[in-house]
């Protein structure tokens, strides 16, 4: 699921950014160049996002960038997120007994390589 949030980005004085997000008390990131402080809000942004679904929260609706004030050094910027449901579902598969088989004597988990190879497919 895509969203999108207004980020504040603060210069300090050091060169780097604090990050905050005005929908999200408490969610705030660093980084030491733009591009990295780029990088850090939608990782942070993500983190909090996916708790919230975790947790069954209410995600709220983004504030307009035109009704957040900055200060001095500030800027505001859009930050995109494709945040994913990654809590656990259970799937009843059937495979050959042979493969079944050979699974458990290697040790391999079904259920990881399932997963690796839904991965790498869907993405």
């Amino acid at each position: 699921m895509d969203r999108v949030y207004p980020a504040i980005f603060h210069l300090n004085n050091d060169g780097t950014y604090t990050i905050t997000f005005p929908d999200f008390e408490g969610c705030i990131s660093e980084g030491k160049t733009l591009g990295n402080a780029l990088y850090m809000a939608q990782s942070a942004l993500t983190q909090w996002l996916e708790y919230l679904v975790d947790e069954e929260m209410e995600i709220p609706v983004a504030s307009k960038i035109s009704d957040i004030i900055t200060n001095e050094n500030e800027f505001v910027n859009l930050v995109c997120t494709d945040i994913k449901d990654n809590r656990a579902v259970r799937r009843n598969i059937s495979i050959p007994r042979w493969m079944d088989k050979k699974a458990n004597e290697a040790g391999l988990s079904l259920s990881r390589i399932l997963q690796e190879a839904l991965s790498k497919r869907l993405m």
